[in-house]
């Protein structure tokens, strides 16, 4: 197996599940690459100063959001429940929740370890008595949540429309996901980004000083320092498009000439203005939010959006799982 370098300069195994879908995904036509692994530590860091750029209003309109309804999220939320937060990255949104319900305990779930465990160091510093407990995984796989939440009710987090990263059919079947695992009497913070100008929206993923361009390429200096591979970095651009007819922003990797390279000792070749799509950003309206929000298993109970209505979170609650006869 495969094995890469960790920052303490200590060799560890790659991960499988990152092998496969990067050999898989490059064999396609077109070729893709799932975005979850955008974030390894540097994606992570480079992700992070995204969300400050001025081009970038999803994280601070949802923020803005988030502090002008902390008193009602306060009112309705359960009491002494343990908030789940999946893929909390730096957890910069969530100081305002906690403080808003003061909750029993607090699980970040995320995919980068050492990211996690770096802001859940940070978040127990200031929230000085809640029980924090750090779990790292890929929350598209089966999650298993620490034995002393079990008896908690629990309130899901899913901030910055990370549920639009996916496809229709694979959100619905990641909140059925989330409902089963939170269980019964959960209910679900969700931020959705809404479909707007693309004046707006193509500059929130192209920005002027190139750092999401440096996050998309990040993940082929990721394949190239954990797969063994020699993929040309530098023949390589990033761009972003908006797809109206599937509401959707899209990221690709577009090669700038042919190349030839490999990936774990696999040969690959690209023409010119060939691409690897490495994401995607669906964008909702009301109805279509609600829509697959019931689909997966959540009914919406409160729905709250910024003045330009650029921006919507949503409280569930879980449907309630129907007992065969």
């Amino acid at each position: 197996m495969l094995k890469q370098e960790a920052e303490d300069g200590q060799t560890t195994l790659a991960d499988p599940n990152f092998r496969a879908d990067v050999l898989n995904g490059l064999s396609l036509n077109p070729r893709a690459i799932p975005a979850r692994w955008f974030y390894d530590r540097r994606g992570s860091e480079l992700f992070e100063a995204i969300t400050e750029l001025p081009e970038y209003y999803p994280t601070r309109t949802e923020t803005a959001l988030l502090e002008r309804i902390s008193p009602e999220l306060g009112a309705l939320a359960a009491p002494d429940a343990a908030v789940v937060e999946f893929g909390s990255g730096s957890s910069t949104k969530t100081p305002i929740l906690l403080r808003a319900i003061q909750p029993a305990a607090y699980v970040p779930i995320d995919i980068s370890g050492d990211f996690l465990r770096q802001s859940a160091r940070a978040l127990s510093a200031d929230f000085p008595g809640l029980p924090v407990y750090p779990v790292e995984a890929d929350f598209l796989r089966p999650v298993p949540l620490p034995t002393e939440v079990a008896s908690l009710p629990k309130l899901g987090f899913f901030p910055g429309s990370t549920i639009g990263n996916m496809q229709a059919f694979h959100a619905v079947d990641l909140l059925r996901a989330m409902r089963a695992w939170l269980g019964e009497g959960a209910r679900l913070l969700i931020g959705m980004d809404r479909v707007k100008s693309p004046d707006v929206l193509v500059p929130a993923y192209d920005d002027a000083q190139g750092v999401t361009a440096a996050f998309n390429l990040n993940l082929l200096e990721r394949i190239n320092r954990e797969l063994d591979g020699t993929i040309p970095v530098d023949a390589f651009r990033h761009r972003a498009i908006w797809n109206a007819d599937a509401a959707r922003i899209e990221m690709h990797l577009e090669a700038q000439r042919d190349l030839a390279f490999t990936v774990d000792g696999r040969a690959f070749h690209m023409t010119a203005g060939e691409s690897i799509h490495t994401e995607n950003s669906h964008k909702y309206g009301p109805n279509g939010a609600r829509m697959l929000l019931r689909a997966g298993g959540w009914t919406p109970i409160r729905e709250w959006t910024d003045p330009e209505e650029w921006f919507t979170l949503i409280l569930c609650e879980a449907q309630t799982l129907r007992r065969a006869p």
